[in-house]
């Protein structure tokens, strides 16, 4: 038997690790206010969905599809991104704390991360190329061997990038984030 489908559905203030979540494939659906915080999500695959001010902290990702997504004032701490579902995997952040949650070998080219705390997240080994990261706070992010070609990190701040281990052509850094780029080399930048 195939999974339920579930299109252009709104979903408000719902508490999904206290009802639990229908495993489903939901297109076109809006998420308001809804917590999903240590919630399964495994399995379930979302299509042009928009999450509002949700709080995802801790939810199960195992095998979960985002294709094209847009997730907006949203709580999602410790989630890990490289479980989910591969296949179209395309997101977009918007004022999010993704604080303490990995991207471990995850393909997220053109993906825009925008006023968002993205502290102590692991982007190792993932692909980011074309993406932007406005104003971003990224302290104890750890970049190692990520593809940043084309990344934009203009107004990104607090990353520290070793050049030497990441693909970094033709991305953007200002001359204020510059230091980002030489910190183990132990040196004072004056300006």
């Amino acid at each position: 038997m195939g999974k339920k489908y579930i299109e252009n559905h709104f979903f408000e203030k719902l508490h999904f690790q206290e009802s639990g979540f229908e495993p489903a494939e939901y297109e076109g659906c809006t998420f308001n206010l809804c917590d999903f915080s240590n919630t399964d999500l495994s399995g379930v695959t979302f299509i042009t969905c928009a999450f509002n001010s949700c709080n995802l902290s801790l939810a199960k990702l195992d095998k979960t599809g985002f294709q094209d997504i847009t997730f907006k004032d949203c709580k999602m701490l410790g989630l890990h991104f490289e479980s989910c579902h591969k296949f179209g995997f395309a997101v977009a952040f918007d004022n999010c704390q993704l604080n303490d949650s990995s991207f471990y070998q995850v393909r997220s080219p053109k993906t825009l991360f925008k006023d968002s705390k993205l502290q102590s997240v692991d982007f190792t080994e993932s692909v980011l190329t074309g993406s932007k990261l406005a104003n971003c706070d990224l302290a104890g992010a750890a970049f190692d061997r990520t593809n940043l070609e084309k990344v934009d990190f203009t107004t990104a701040y607090n990353y520290n990038i070793d050049p030497e281990i990441n693909r970094l052509k033709n991305a953007k850094f200002s001359l204020l984030g510059v230091s980002g780029l030489l910190a183990k080399y132990h040196i004072d930048i004056v300006m």
